[in-house]
């Protein structure tokens, strides 16, 4: 435990400009995931057990629905949507030929973000705002405690509402590949 706070602490950042790709290179390894969006420096603690079980459960149903030439990966997986945008998704689903060894250095095919009580409102405006900005095709979002995913989907470069299912209700989704999954079946 030491060692990961003399780590943590010898992480200095720049305070005079906004902080970018490079920057995120020695952040400390202590069970915070560390995201940049538009420069700014996003520290989200480790999540609780309903956000690790969804994410688990979604990982398997989109991993076992994938076509030829994507792959479905979860965080810690650095997006890099601009010098000062890389993000880490819960779950990505990308282009196989667009992946390299340390990242995704494009806009993915899918973004999935499993809602915490300390990510809610990032995940609704903040990079919803941004995954659109960025290119995003389709944008999903698991909220646990309702529970619910919606989905939004890139149109003329604007998120539309595509589909949300509640509870013991089927979400059928089409793209980026056909998949269909009951939320409560994420949680329970």
């Amino acid at each position: 435990m030491a060692s990961m706070t003399a780590e943590a602490e010898a992480w200095r950042l720049p305070l005079s400009r906004p902080l970018t790709r490079a920057d995120l290179a020695d952040a400390p390894d202590d069970g915070h995931r560390y995201e940049l969006i538009d420069g700014t420096l996003i520290v989200s603690p480790a999540p609780r057990l309903p956000h690790q079980r969804a994410v688990r459960r979604l990982l398997i149903e989109l991993d076992a629905a994938c076509t030829d030439g994507l792959e479905v990966l979860t965080a810690p997986f650095d997006v890099v949507l601009a010098e000062d945008t890389v993000v880490q998704p819960d779950v990505l689903v990308a282009r196989t030929s667009d992946l390299t060894e340390t990242d995704l250095p494009v806009a993915p095919v899918l973004i999935v973000e499993v809602l915490s009580p300390s990510t809610r409102r990032f995940d609704l405006v903040l990079k919803r705002s941004r995954f659109e900005s960025a290119g995003v095709e389709h944008y999903w979002v698991v909220d646990p405690d309702e529970p619910s995913i919606t989905a939004w989907t890139l149109v003329d470069g604007t998120y539309r509402d595509s589909l949300r299912a509640i509870g013991d209700e089927e979400f059928d989704a089409g793209r980026p590949f056909p998949v269909r999954i009951t939320p409560s079946e994420l949680v329970d």
